[in-house]
């Protein structure tokens, strides 16, 4: 017998499949690309739009799917990279979420970076593998219409886990053309996707499948990748508003290659694509319905998702038992449901304009299972820790900018969160209920000197949330030592100057000087599920993101980076550096279209320089630089694409740590040692593309 959750979840992944066998019909069902359905097509072009007067800080912008379609990318959480200064890697299996770097942060996989689609939160709170977990993977690359990203927190609708800033994708609610296309490439990597838009008599339908397979370059796993994405997007204008229903589903199986320690390579136990655990991987779903309503004044979305994840993973090796070895098993399974609604308007103080807005939204994640356990080749062994959790949040803020004149604007913004927790966990002394609440303030200057240059302050208030298993926990499961509750909100505060440029059809040019406090904090580490300390930081840096165009056919690009991170207490036998915080990231990038029809290509660079692993500074990871390209043809309806990942075969590494970890036959206390996940070797693939 089932339980209603266990038949839900198989509901969807039933569809999934039937969808998936379905897709090859969808052209049946397809509109020609110039049907006239009322439905605008639009080409979004990001970058090449002026955007000046619009927006409130120096540190955000919006990239379109011109700019999307024709980016090199290894794995599709690279889409993040498309905000300037960040970095998107991996240390594991590519079913996990990325591991992201941005500001001075080592987000982990999305601590302080609030990430939504269509304003659906992507970041998990009270995550099996790491708070804030954020994976992208079940987004289809061609269905999404742009990025907004925003830099800082200094924005008052966004919420949770904004310090470093939030990025918003908004999907497609119509598509130019159909298309159908295959890749393949090196390492059994496969990728079919169709995506249509669905004749209907009322309204719009896009529906886009896709499946991957993907084994990679590792010596002793194949990584079997098997994923399988289905979106459908319904829109439907009605009088005066625009309503939007769109189902995502996605579900994906694989094994993993983790971060290997240096001696095992050097000692020759293994070579760098090597592993010493070959049980690990795991499996992950996610299903979700959601609803946007827009009207002139009023905007509506609610959402609805199930969201599972199973992963086996070990960092140690024979550390903490050196008899069955440090194998551990991470299971999370929950719902999420949130709506959220914001009005504006315009209104006079005085004879001066205002336009404001205002908004409620509120959040539940109600979290059947959170677990982590020790296993041997996924065996379990015993619990170290489970969980039920419901966690609920309400937010409510209120912006508004003044117009003292046409180039001077103000905007200031109020914004008040509040989190309840309950946990029933299976050690009594870390059951439950805690609750916090915080008010955030926000406020910009802008001063628009001409149609093409203006300047800008801000200042910003921001949090992210903690696990609520450390507001609730009395005892250390791994030590039985009792612990102090934290709190389960954390203070950010900072601010920027800077300045933006935009010269029509030639130059996209901003520029900031940006500093951010973070709180004392104590985070719940899920890999040992316990907490941890964290301390008072400081990071402040500088940023310059340029875009310039030669003409109608070439594009080139350059984002630097520079940053300065120091905890700012004092603690005995503690230094002051942050550990894997990026002092140095640059990115260029160099494109080619010339028209509709003929060649198009890009050549992009990656690099991110030499980073402290340690407090001390003492042992520090190398920099790390990566070339992608590639090169396309456009033949009437028939596209041939070539894309070579790291194409100077770079030898680098893609994530660097440095810890403790014991080998076989190794002394009880192990070794320290740096600890690194290689970039994948120079690789091919070859896209065909039909248009219908």
């Amino acid at each position: 017998m089932y339980s209603a959750t266990e038949h839900n979840t198989m509901f969807f992944k039933n569809t999934l499949v039937r969808f998936s066998l379905l897709a090859p019909c969808f052209s049946l069902l397809a509109q020609p690309a110039n049907a006239d359905d009322g439905t605008e097509n639009i080409l979004i072009q990001g970058r090449k739009i002026n955007t000046l007067g619009s927006e409130i800080s120096a540190s955000e912008g919006i990239v379109g799917d011109q700019e999307i379609r024709t980016r090199p990318m290894l794995r599709v959480g690279e889409l993040l990279e498309f905000v300037p200064g960040m970095v998107v890697t991996q240390h594991s299996g590519s079913g996990k979420a990325n591991q992201y770097f941005l500001r001075g942060f080592n987000l982990d996989h999305g601590t302080d970076f609030n990430t939504s689609i269509d304003g659906m939160p992507i970041n998990m709170r009270t995550h099996g593998h790491g708070q804030g977990y954020t994976d992208l993977n079940f987004l289809i690359p061609e269905l999404v219409k742009s990025i907004r990203y925003r830099k800082g927190n200094y924005y008052a609708e966004v919420g949770d886990f904004s310090a470093a800033g939030a990025a918003q994708f908004d999907l497609k609610n119509s598509l130019q053309h159909n298309e159908a296309n295959i890749t393949a490439g090196d390492d059994n990597y496969l990728r079919t996707a169709l995506n249509a838009n669905v004749f209907l008599p009322k309204g719009s339908l896009v529906v886009g499948a896709e499946y991957q397979q993907y084994d990679g370059p590792w010596s002793d796993v194949a990584e079997d990748v098997g994923k399988k994405n289905l979106i459908a997007r319904y829109s439907l204008p009605l009088a005066r508003s625009d309503f939007h229903l769109t189902f995502m589903a996605y579900d994906n199986q694989w094994r993993s290659a983790d971060q290997i320690p240096t001696r095992a390579v050097s000692e020759g136990l293994i070579d760098r694509y090597g592993s010493l655990d070959t049980d690990l991987g795991g499996s992950a779903s996610r299903y979700s319905l959601s609803m946007n309503w827009e009207t002139e004044n009023w905007h509506w979305n609610a959402y609805a998702v199930d969201n599972r994840m199973d992963l086996y993973s070990n960092f140690t090796y024979f550390l903490d038992d050196p008899i069955n070895g440090d194998e551990f098993n991470q299971k999370d399974q929950r719902h999420q449901y949130g709506s959220k609604w914001v009005y504006n308007n315009t209104a006079l103080l005085g004879t001066l304009p205002v336009d404001w807005e205002s908004g409620i939204e509120w959040r539940r994640d109600d979290i059947g299972k959170v677990g982590l356990y020790h296993t041997a080749e996924r065996v379990r062994l015993s619990t170290v820790r489970e969980d039920q959790v419901m966690e609920d949040s309400l937010g409510l803020f209120y912006q508004a900018t003044l117009a003292f004149t046409e180039q001077f604007h103000l905007t200031t913004g109020l914004r008040y969160d509040h989190l309840w927790a309950d946990v029933d966990s299976n050690l009594t002394a870390n059951s439950g209920n805690a609750n916090d609440g915080l008010f955030s303030l926000k406020a910009n200057l802008s001063y628009q000197h001409t149609d093409d240059l203006a300047f800008y302050a801000s200042y910003g208030q921001g949090y992210h949330s903690n696990d609520v298993r450390g507001a609730t926990i009395s005892v250390d499961p791994a030590s039985g030592e009792n612990v102090s509750p934290v709190d389960l909100l954390v203070r950010s505060e900072g601010g920027e100057l800077g300045f933006r440029y935009f010269l029509a059809d030639t130059l996209n040019l901003s520029a900031s000087l940006w500093l951010l406090d973070l709180d004392s904090e104590l985070l719940f580490v899920g890999d040992a599920g316990n907490t941890e300390a964290s301390r008072p930081s400081r990071r402040y840096g500088a940023e310059v993101a340029a875009y310039f165009w030669f003409g109608n056919d070439w594009r080139f690009d350059s984002e630097l980076a520079w940053t300065h991170s120091r905890f700012t207490d004092k603690v005995a036998d503690e230094g002051q550096y942050i550990d894997g915080a990026l002092p140095m990231v640059a990115s260029l990038g160099l494109n080619y279209r010339a028209n509709q029809m003929g060649w198009q290509g890009a050549l992009r660079l990656r690099h991110f320089g030499k980073r402290a692993l340690e407090s001390y500074n003492q042992v520090q990871a190398q920099s790390s630089t990566v070339v992608n390209a590639n090169a396309l043809y456009q033949w009437q309806h028939l596209q041939i694409g070539l894309e070579i990942l790291n194409l100077l075969d770079s030898n680098d590494h893609d994530i660097d740590y440095y810890y403790t970890s014991r080998l076989s036959g190794e002394p009880d206390e192990g070794k320290d040692d740096l600890h690194y996940h290689p970039l994948v070797p120079r690789s091919f693939r070859v896209t065909l593309n039909y248009q219908f």
